[in-house]
């Protein structure tokens, strides 16, 4: 075979990688053992381990203890809707934003007092060691869970006030909005940016991934009248899913 200027381990992690997708080697199946990878397409057994890496960082292939390396399972991604952030009175915006695509969507979330990390304190516009209500969530879809989230709300605006807890009080569950109008803090505006990185070891564990799995990361700020309230981090398993925007040209 070959392989031209392209790195041999990519060529073969390549076509491995095709005959997985056209089901050559479907689900479940066995990959070649590394002696019938260096064999077939006449490598060394240091670019069959390479290539066998790739397949894994991608997702394709997983491993299982004594027994080798297998084909994945392939998900067709779901939707997760972002259709906005002014929910009708009284509705949760995720159970909301998920009622589309019929997800049976519950949630488990805990709250702490916590300081402000730099990076946080720049985004919620305040001082590093300020103090902020962090809240952790575990977002499940009938029991398997979809996504995480750490939001941090500044104490300087909810502290002392009945919804300083999200999920406590007379508007536990509601989202931002209705919660900050509660205090009379009106929000107008919110921004929200999407990345991609590798999930951390805790992230991929909850989420039922990996190692080496990719995340989507969305990154939301709440304002009202140029002042942050609220900013989270929103962490979604790329392979499973999928961010839609539906967005108004009003």
């Amino acid at each position: 075979m070959a392989f031209g200027e392209q790195p041999a381990y990519l060529r073969v992690a390549s076509d491995l990688r095709q005959k997985i997708e056209n089901g050559a080697l479907p689900p479940h199946t066995r990959l070649p053992s590394q002696a019938r990878i260096r064999q077939e397409y006449g490598v060394s057994d240091t670019v069959a381990l390479e290539a066998r890496k790739v397949l894994m960082a991608e997702g394709l292939v997983e491993g299982r203890s004594g027994s080798g390396t297998y084909v994945r399972e392939r998900q067709v991604p779901r939707r997760i809707a972002r259709s906005g952030y002014r929910p009708p009175a009284g509705a949760n915006p995720f159970r909301q934003e998920q009622a589309e695509g019929g997800a049976r969507g519950t949630w488990e979330s805990s709250s702490e007092q916590d300081v402000a990390a730099e990076d946080i304190a720049a985004r919620l516009g305040i001082e590093p060691g300020d103090r902020v209500m962090r809240t952790h969530y575990v977002f499940r879809d009938a029991g398997e869970p979809m996504m995480l989230s750490t939001s941090w709300e500044p104490l300087a605006v909810t502290g002392r006030t009945p919804v300083m807890l999200p999920e406590e009080g007379p508007l536990a569950g509601c989202g931002v909005v209705e919660r900050m109008a509660a205090i009379d803090v009106v929000v107008d505006n919110v921004l929200e940016e999407v990345g991609a990185r590798p999930g951390l070891a805790e992230e991929l564990m909850t989420l039922g991934g990996v190692p080496g799995h990719v995340v989507m990361v969305l990154t939301r700020t709440y304002y009202a009248s140029g002042r942050a309230v609220e900013t989270a981090d929103v962490v979604v398993p790329a392979d499973r899913y999928r961010l839609a925007y539906h967005l108004s040209v009003r």
